[in-house]
């Protein structure tokens, strides 16, 4: 169950920003028919007023969620968004060491649902894709894993220049380095690890940052969300100090050092 209400991480009378919970889904879909728990119901009946969603979060996945607050401006940051006017930062936690900083431009195949997407052709070419990211910092837990005597972690920020499905995971595991918790793209032997060895199992992804100009007034607006305890836990017990790290910004200023 996640805890209530539900983070709000800026509000004006345009529109909202909540710090959206692993395991939480944005919005209703007939993937989910049996799901009792939405952002969007949940943020409606929080602020009493009708919500509009402009981007989505992977159910797993926790972190800023944009919310308009009308139709119209919906329609604005929607604009914002498609002309890729807008920069999210992201943290995760991937297996081994992966050291340095770099842009991986790498196309990926369009994900299509069986039900949903059954008319669209199959053969379509990749899109582009890319993916800006530098190490924040490695360590080792002190458990056996396969072959060898301690399991290795690398904390990575990411931002985004495209935004596919599952774009981040895909790229990771493209990298060899998948995130711990991905059970699509990730590693079954690195879960395993997780489940036994640390205090919560959740896949190691949260975006903790959204930059972007308000569509009515004009204001850079930056909008921030703290990690939540399971993420900040499980990064605590292979030794990283748990800093509000700003993944835009330190991405940026490891690739200009490279």
């Amino acid at each position: 169950m996640f805890d209530l209400p539900l983070e709000i991480l800026y509000q004006d009378q345009y529109l909202v920003a909540i710090n959206k919970p692993a395991g939480l889904l944005v919005h209703k879909s007939y993937l989910a028919r049996k799901e009792k728990y939405f952002a969007m119901q949940i943020l409606r009946d929080q602020i009493g007023q009708h919500v509009f969603p402009i981007h989505r979060l992977d159910r797993p996945t926790s972190g800023v969620l944009l919310f308009a607050l009308s139709s119209e401006v919906a329609r604005l940051l929607n604009d914002i968004f498609r002309t890729r006017a807008v920069k999210k930062g992201y943290l995760a936690m991937v297996r081994g060491y992966l050291e340095g900083a770099d842009i991986l431009d790498y196309p990926l195949k369009e994900i299509l649902d069986k039900i949903a997407d059954k008319k669209v052709a199959l053969d379509k070419a990749p899109q582009d894709a890319v993916t800006h990211w530098a190490n924040i910092a490695t360590a080792q837990y002190p458990q056996p894993i396969g072959k060898y005597s301690a399991g290795r972690f690398s904390l990575i920020a990411l931002v985004p220049q495209t935004g596919r499905k599952h774009q981040l995971r895909r790229h990771l595991a493209h990298l060899r380095h998948p995130m711990i918790g991905d059970t699509t793209q990730g590693d079954g032997a690195q879960n395993r690890y997780q489940r036994d060895h640390f205090t919560h199992t959740r896949l190691m992804l949260h975006a903790a940052q959204l930059q972007f100009t308000h569509p009515v007034t004009n204001v850079e607006l930056e909008i921030s969300a703290p990690l939540d305890d399971a993420f900040r836990q499980v990064i605590e017990q292979v030794g990283w100090v748990d800093a509000e790290l700003t993944p835009i910004e330190w991405v940026q200023s490891k690739l200009n050092q490279a």
